[in-house]
């Protein structure tokens, strides 16, 4: 996740004129405004789905004062929420 989002931070925002548009399969201008729009925002959209699984992630780990426990859930750690994210995003 911390890669994602440091390379999200280095990543210059989409500008169709500089970058340009795919191929798309319809030449609708309302099928094209939306594959700008898709594109314009995938950069913020994706660098906050990367932060909130990085929070999720330190919220769902081995507590302080018990380290086998999670610190969100006090479930046995690893918890379930954990062993998902982690399986979700590797």
């Amino acid at each position: 996740m911390q890669q994602i989002l440091e390379r999200s931070d280095r990543a210059v925002p989409w500008d169709p004129d500089t970058v340009g548009l795919p191929e798309a399969p319809s030449d609708s201008a309302l099928a094209r405004i939306n594959d700008v729009a898709f594109y314009a925002n995938a950069r913020n959209e994706v660098s906050t789905l990367a932060s909130v699984c990085a929070d999720l992630l330190h919220l769902h780990s081995p507590g302080e004062e018990n380290e086998h426990r999670c610190r969100g859930c006090q479930l046995p750690w690893p918890c379930p929420t954990f062993g998902e994210i982690a399986r979700l995003i590797s």
